[in-house]
């Protein structure tokens, strides 16, 4: 059965029409990939049950003629997603056992699609991390080894588990959300294929909300046409969602495969930092070749304001936090410690809740919105954000896309970075600009580093231009042809 679970999304799809194999084969399939690597903690909820029941009414409507796009295709949901019936936790504890009695918007297109639901995937915790390890649940461990080394390394975070999912063909594709680089990052570190789109072209109703004017959700999979799929599905106008945009979805995967002739590709000069890895550098430069042999002019830009990103970042998404977290509050849902008084009440189940890291921008973000520090913090964060999305406005008068790496190093060891914010937080240099001005942002898988670890290359495009990153990222992929798979020990 492990043939079905190599396949990708898109030859799943042709295989299920021909009748090769039914939904529930495929299924069964991928229900045993999940149980047998559970040593990579990718999944924290299971639901084979209802994976089987969802399946054979897949193949029913198959067999009446009435076919979704992603009909019997089995796929893994980040646990931010909210899934009717079925806990959802965000990573934390303090959601306690919630099991929404609603569907999110994006997973609820996922199924009017046909695709079929192998259970829930953990994440850090409310989003919160590069490393999944913030998570209640514990740490993902990326299915990938360094050569000759057997130390568990992160696949990144937030969207970890649906990064190591992926990659090791646990599921054909899965949900995952980008606030700073939740799913650019975990898709370098684990040779997947990871797209954040423009900010409104997913809604955000239904999904637990972080940093809610950053959010946004994206698919992953193991190939550009893949994620193209996906997103196809994924997108859509909801009056639900008030930063739901109402614009058409286009068929995403159209665009793979077309020439990028005459396209112009920009190089921010800024995004070359002094502590760079040698291996990024010349990958960088490689994809710079590669995209100039499938004949794109590359021209160099300047973003100037980029290295006032992340601090800008590391208050706008921690005041955001502040705010929408308070509704855990241990009365209305999720976990509650009986206090003396309701203040106590409120101060023991967020104490007891929370994790270190959320409680870590909790405080941030509170303090950034008090009194004497909103004007000199958050609204010069906010000024800022500004120049940095018309920095990409006057780069996109010139080019019709940016390319630089997705993050500044390979998959680090898990526990390196956990004691140390700062470098943890420096994971997110090349992406997070892309969330604040609102753009679309995909990586590729590009090449390995010395140690065998996957790495990846981003391209960056205009609001709502998508299409365009599908084929620069297809012609990357094609020139890239990246076929390196984890080895398996688990």
């Amino acid at each position: 059965m492990s043939e079905l679970t190599a396949l990708t999304l898109k030859a799943a799809l042709g295989g299920l029409k021909d009748k090769s194999f039914s939904a529930v084969e495929i299924t069964e399939a991928h229900v045993q990939a999940v149980e047998a690597a559970r040593a990579l903690n990718a999944f924290v909820l299971e639901t084979p049950e209802k994976a089987l029941e969802m399946a054979k009414a897949s193949d029913a409507r198959r067999a009446s003629g009435n076919a979704g796009p992603l009909e019997g295709a089995p796929l893994g949901i980040k646990d931010l997603f909210c899934t009717e019936g079925v806990r959802s936790t965000a990573g934390s504890k303090i959601l306690g056992d919630f099991t929404p009695t609603y569907e999110s918007t994006v997973t609820a297109n996922l199924w009017r699609d046909g695709a079929v639901m192998l259970g829930k995937l953990n994440m850090d915790e409310f989003a919160m991390g590069s490393s999944n390890e913030t998570s209640a649940f514990g740490p993902v461990v990326n299915p990938w080894r360094a050569e000759g080394g057997n130390a568990q390394l992160t696949p990144g975070g937030s969207s970890g588990g649906s990064a190591a999912a992926v990659a090791a063909e646990l599921c054909l594709g899965a949900t995952a959300t980008d606030t700073g680089g939740s799913i650019r990052q975990p898709a370098s570190f684990t040779g997947t294929v990871g797209i954040k789109p423009t900010y409104g072209r997913c809604s955000r109703w239904g999904t637990v909300a972080f940093a809610s004017s950053l959010d946004q959700a994206g698919p992953m999979a193991r190939t550009v046409e893949d994620a193209a799929i996906l997103l196809t599905s994924m997108a859509g106008h909801d009056p639900k969602d008030s930063t739901s945009l109402p614009v058409e979805t286009p068929d995403f995967a159209s665009f793979v495969g077309r020439s990028v002739k005459g396209l112009r590709v920009g190089v921010p000069k800024e995004y070359r930092v002094d502590s760079m890895p040698a291996e990024i550098d010349a990958l960088w430069e490689q994809g710079i070749a590669w995209l100039k042999e499938a004949g794109c002019e590359i021209v160099e830009v300047s973003l100037p304001h980029t290295k006032y990103a992340l601090p800008a970042y590391y208050i706008v998404a921690p005041a955001e936090a502040s705010s929408n977290l308070a509704r855990y509050d241990g009365m209305r849902f999720g976990l509650r410690v009986e206090g003396g008084t309701l203040t106590d009440t409120y101060e023991k189940s967020r104490a007891a809740g929370f994790g270190d890291e959320v409680k870590r921008r909790i405080l941030i973000g509170t303090y950034v919105l008090s009194a004497g520090y909103y004007d000199a913090y958050y609204l010069k964060a906010l000024k800022v954000r500004r120049r940095i999305a018309d920095d990409f406005d006057q780069a996109f008068q010139k080019v019709d896309a940016l390319l630089t790496p997705t993050a500044p190093s390979a998959a680090f060891q898990l526990g390196d970075r956990s004691d140390d914010p700062v470098a943890m937080y420096l994971n997110d240099i090349f992406t997070v600009t892309v969330n604040l001005a609102g753009l679309p942002g995909i990586s590729v898988p590009a090449g390995l580093d010395a140690a065998g670890l996957p790495l990846g290359l981003q391209l960056i495009g205009r609001a709502l231009d998508e299409g365009t990153l599908f084929s620069l990222s297809g012609a990357l992929e094609k020139a890239a042809d990246f076929r390196a798979k984890p080895k398996k020990w688990w």
